[in-house]
């Protein structure tokens, strides 16, 4: 690649990859959030979706919720995050599905209420890393569930070595990716690019 976008000069300079293909962007993405520079990832996102009617942002808790959030500034619209359990205050009226935890290694069983989420609404999914799909899947679910259109999904970082994204899209659904990793390596160091 002969030219580096903002995420991935980002994770080549501030990633840390560990044994078992994972990366640590923790530093600014998914534990302390680099607010001016996960905004200019959301702007990017408003570049790229910018075409299509969105109403509402869908994304699972918790790390998405920082680039739904900036992105959703862009878009002047609502974050729904859809919750890993059903707290005590939430409703009972709920959508559900299973999603398996590819950093975890469980299945969540993930809500998000009904009152927030209707039939016809142009949902944009994001989340903040892609692997083996199951997250971006579960949230599909819920939005199908609801009756609601699924306009795109939006990722920043996606594992292209662990087909997630391909399956996503052979199945015709429309995922943009700031970063796809095609392989890596904790020994090295080494991130390539797609």
């Amino acid at each position: 690649m002969a030219e580096y976008n903002l995420l991935q000069k980002k994770i080549l300079t501030d990633g840390v990859i560990k044994p078992g293909n994972v990366l640590k962007v923790d530093s600014f993405l998914n534990h302390q959030i680099d607010v001016p520079f996960i905004s200019m990832l959301g702007k990017e996102f408003y570049d790229l979706f910018k075409d299509r009617q969105i109403d509402k942002i869908l994304t699972i808790e918790a790390s998405g919720i920082g680039i739904a959030s900036l992105t959703a500034v862009y878009f002047q619209v609502p974050v729904l995050f859809a919750k890993k359990s059903a707290g005590s205050n939430m409703d009972k009226d709920l959508y559900t599905t299973e999603v398996k935890s590819y950093t975890h290694n469980k299945v969540n069983h993930v809500v998000a209420s009904k009152k927030f989420l209707s039939e016809g609404e142009h949902i944009l999914i994001m989340d903040d890393f892609l692997a083996n799909g199951c997250a971006v899947e579960g949230l599909i679910d819920i939005a199908h569930q609801a009756g609601a259109i699924v306009e795109g999904v939006g990722i920043c970082i996606e594992k292209g070595f662990q087909g997630g994204g391909d399956r996503l899209r052979a199945q015709g659904y429309d995922v943009k990716s700031l970063a796809i990793i095609e392989e890596m390596d904790a020994e090295s160091g080494s991130i390539t690019f797609r």
